[in-house]
C-alpha cells in the first residue's frame, strides 16, 4: 500500500517529497538541504515507504522509471548515492540492505508525518562533499497542479533564496514548449550521466533516418550496459529529435553531465556516421570520431559502429571524471581514478591497485571496487614468483565471491572469476564465465579475448582464437588492453610456427604499449627462433627489467608458472617458444 504522507523522517534525516527533498538536521536542530539527484531522491521514496520490508528491484525500477528501458545498472548507482549521503558517520553499516539477487530492504525507523512539522530555518554551511542546495520533488509525478502549487510557494522566496530554476519535461510535452508552471529545482547531475540525442539525417535528399534512429537506439543500450552510466532512456531522448536545443539547457532538464549527439550521411555507396561527446556544463566537445563505412549489410554495420562507440565513450568518461575537482573523493571517484591509471599503462599497477583499496575501505559492498580490485591483483599476481602471487590470487578469489554473492548476476563479476580461472590454468571452467559475460554484454572486448586465450589453451583452433581476438580490436579499437590483443595474435601466430606474421603483430603489441613484459618476452623467443640473436637478447633483458621477478627467469620457471603454459599447448612450446627463447639467452634452471 502506497502511504498518504508527503514527509518522513529518520534518524537524523527528513525526507520531504514535495517541498526541500532530503535534508540533515544539523548540531542546532536546523534541518540542511542536501545535494542529491532527483532519480536518488525517487528511490529513497520508494524504499522509506515500504521501511524494514524487502522491495524488490523490479518494483524499484518499474515505480521510479516507469515505462523507460534502463539496465539494472542505473539502480545500483543511484543505491550508491543514497548511501554515501545517508551512511556518512553510520557505525552499524548501511542504512539501505541489499538482498542478494532480490532487491533492498530500508533498515532504520521511519516516521511518517501527515503534516509538515515547523522547520527550524534552515542554515547556510556545506554538507557532505556538495554545497547545500534545494533538490527537485521526488515524486514530481503526482500531476502539473500539484507541481504548479509547489513551484507558486517556492517561486515568492525566490529572491531571498536566490535559487536556481529549471523547467522539468513530463513524458507528454516536448522540451521546448515545457510550461512555465511546470518548474522545479535542478537536481545534481549524477557521474557519468549521459543521453544520447537523435542522430540526424544528413543525406542528400533523405531516406535514412530509420538507419539514423537505429544508431541512437543501439548506442542508448550498448551504453546502459557499462558500470555506472546512467543513461537516459530512448523515448526521453527522442522528445529532442528536430529540436534545436542548447546543450546547458538539456543538461538543465534532464540532470545529465554528457551529451553524444551525431549524424548519418549516405551518398552511393558510402555512408559515413559522425559522433560527439560534449561536455554540458560548458557546451565544450570532448571527443569526436568518424566512422566511413561501404554500404553492404546495413543492420551489421549499425551493430558495428554502435559497438565501437560504446567501448570507446566508457573510456572518454571515466577520463573525463577524473579530471574534475573533487573535494572529498568518495568510493565511486577512486574507481574512476583507478580505471583510469589503468588506462594510461600496465606499469601504474601498484597505484591501481592502490587506488581501489580506498574505495573499498569507503566502500566494503561496493561490487565493483571488489571485483576490479579482485582483477587488478590477478594482474599483478602473473608478475610475481609464485609464492608472492598466491596471496594476490587467493584474495582476489575471496573478493569475487564476495561480489558474485552479492550480485549473481554482474557480467563484470564473471568477467573477473573467468580471468581468474584461466590465470590458474583452469580453462574449461573459465569458459562457462566468459559466455555469461557476453550473454549479458556482446560488446565486451576482453571477454572476447579471454574467450579466445581459453578455447586456444583448451587445444580449440588457432583460427578460431584470432577470430575472437580480431573481433574485439573491431569492437574496442582505442582500447587501453589493445596491446595485449596485438600480442595474443601474435603469440598465437608464432606457436604456429608462423614467424614473421607473428613478429608483426608482437611488435604492433610492442608500440601500443612498450612497458608490458609479455610482449618483450614473446618477441625474445620470435626472433631467438628466427637467429636474430642480437634483437632477441635486447628484448629478453628489456622483458626481464619491467617484470621485476625471476618468475619466468629460467626455462623451469617458465614451465612451472606460465599460465599460458597448458597440457594442450606443451609440445608447441617445446617445438617453438623455448629453443627461440634459449637463443635469446634464457637459461634452463
Amino acid at each position: 500500500m502506497v502511504a498518504t504522507a508527503d514527509i518522513f523522517e529518520f534518524e537524523e534525516f527528513r525526507l520531504d517529497r514535495c517541498g526541500d527533498g532530503l535534508s540533515r538536521r544539523d548540531e542546532t536542530g536546523c534541518f540542511v538541504p542536501l545535494s542529491v539527484g532527483s532519480r536518488a531522491l525517487d528511490v529513497l521514496s520508494v524504499l522509506v515507504e515500504r521501511a524494514s520490508e524487502l522491495v524488490t528491484k523490479e518494483e524499484i525500477m518499474s515505480t521510479v522509471w516507469r515505462r523507460s528501458v534502463v539496465e539494472n545498472a542505473n539502480l545500483t548507482v543511484q543505491i550508491a548515492a543514497l548511501r554515501r549521503v545517508l551512511d556518512q558517520g553510520r557505525p552499524e553499516g548501511s542504512c539501505i540492505q541489499t538482498v542478494a539477487a532480490r532487491g533492498y530492504r530500508f533498515l532504520p525507523v521511519v516516521t511518517r508525518l501527515d503534516h509538515a512539522a515547523p522547520v527550524p530555518a534552515v542554515s547556510n554551511k556545506v554538507v557532505g562533499e556538495l554545497p547545500a542546495a534545494r533538490v527537485p520533488p521526488a515524486a514530481r509525478h503526482r500531476g502539473r497542479i500539484r507541481l504548479a502549487t509547489v513551484a507558486t510557494a517556492v517561486l515568492a522566496g525566490l529572491a531571498v533564496a536566490g535559487v536556481a530554476w529549471w523547467v522539468w519535461p513530463t513524458p507528454s510535452s516536448s522540451p521546448a514548449s515545457m510550461p512555465v508552471t511546470a518548474l522545479a529545482l535542478q537536481p545534481v547531475a549524477p557521474r557519468l550521466s549521459i543521453v544520447v540525442l537523435p542522430f540526424a539525417d544528413l543525406s542528400e535528399g533523405g531516406g535514412q533516418q530509420y538507419f539514423a534512429d537505429g544508431i541512437t537506439e543501439d548506442l542508448t543500450t550498448d551504453l546502459s550496459r557499462l558500470h555506472d552510466v546512467l543513461v537516459i532512456s530512448r523515448n526521453t531522448a527522442f522528445t529532442y529529435k528536430d529540436q534545436h536545443v542548447d546543450a546547458k539547457q538539456i543538461s538543465r532538464e534532464l540532470g545529465v553531465r554528457y551529451i553524444l549527439q551525431g549524424s548519418v550521411r549516405r551518398s552511393g555507396d558510402q555512408v559515413r556516421i559522425n559522433a560527439q561527446l560534449i561536455d554540458a556544463a560548458t557546451n565544450t566537445h570532448l571527443w569526436a570520431e568518424r566512422f566511413d563505412h561501404d554500404i553492404g549489410d546495413l543492420f551489421a554495420i549499425q551493430n558495428e559502429i554502435a559497438s565501437r562507440i560504446a567501448n570507446t565513450l566508457g573510456w572518454e568518461l571515466v577520463g573525463a571524471e577524473t579530471t574534475r575537482p573533487t573535494e572529498r573523493p568518495d568510493a565511486l571517484e577512486y574507481i574512476l581514478r583507478g580505471r583510469a591509471a589503468f588506462a594510461r599503462s600496465p606499469a601504474h599497477m601498484e597505484e591501481v591497485i592502490t587506488l581501489f583499496e580506498r574505495a573499498l575501505a569507503l566502500d566494503p559492498s561496493s561490487v565493483e571496487a571488489q571485483s576490479r580490485l579482485a582483477n587488478y591483483l590477478r594482474n599483478r599476481a602473473m608478475s610475481k614468483d609464485a609464492e608472492a602471487a598466491r596471496a594476490d590470487l587467493e584474495r582476489a578469489e575471496q573478493l569475487i565471491a564476495q561480489a558474485l554473492a552479492t550480485s549473481p548476476g554482474d557480467p563484470y563479476a564473471h568477467f573477473v572469476k573467468g580471468s581468474l580461472l584461466r590465470s590458474t590454468r583452469r580453462c574449461e571452467e573459465a569458459i562457462p564465465e566468459f559466455e555469461i559475460t557476453l550473454a549479458a554484454n556482446r560488446n565486451f572486448p576482453a571477454a572476447l579475448n579471454e574467450q579466445s586465450i581459453c578455447k586456444y589453451l583448451s587445444g580449440g583452433s588457432d583460427h578460431e582464437a584470432i577470430g575472437l581476438t580480431k573481433q574485439a580490436i573491431r569492437l574496442s579499437p582505442r582500447d587501453p588492453n589493445i596491446w595485449w590483443w596485438y600480442t595474443w595474435i601474435g603469440f598465437v601466430h608464432f606457436l604456429q610456427s608462423r614467424v614473421d606474421e607473428a613478429i608483426g603483430w608482437l611488435e604492433k603489441g610492442r608500440s601500443a604499449q612498450p612497458k608490458a613484459p609479455p610482449t618483450h618476452f614473446f618477441l625474445a623467443a620470435a626472433y631467438g627462433f628466427k637467429g636474430e640473436r642480437e634483437r632477441a637478447r635486447t628484448e629478453l633483458a628489456e622483458a626481464l627489467k619491467l617484470l621485476g621477478s625471476d618468475r619466468y627467469g629460467t626455462i623451469a620457471r617458465t614451465r612451472a608458472n606460465g599460465d599460458l603454459y597448458t597440457p594442450a599447448l606443451r609440445e608447441r612450446y617445446e617445438t617453438v617458444y623455448f629453443p627461440g627463447i634459449r637463443n635469446a639467452g634464457m637459461p634452463e634452471e
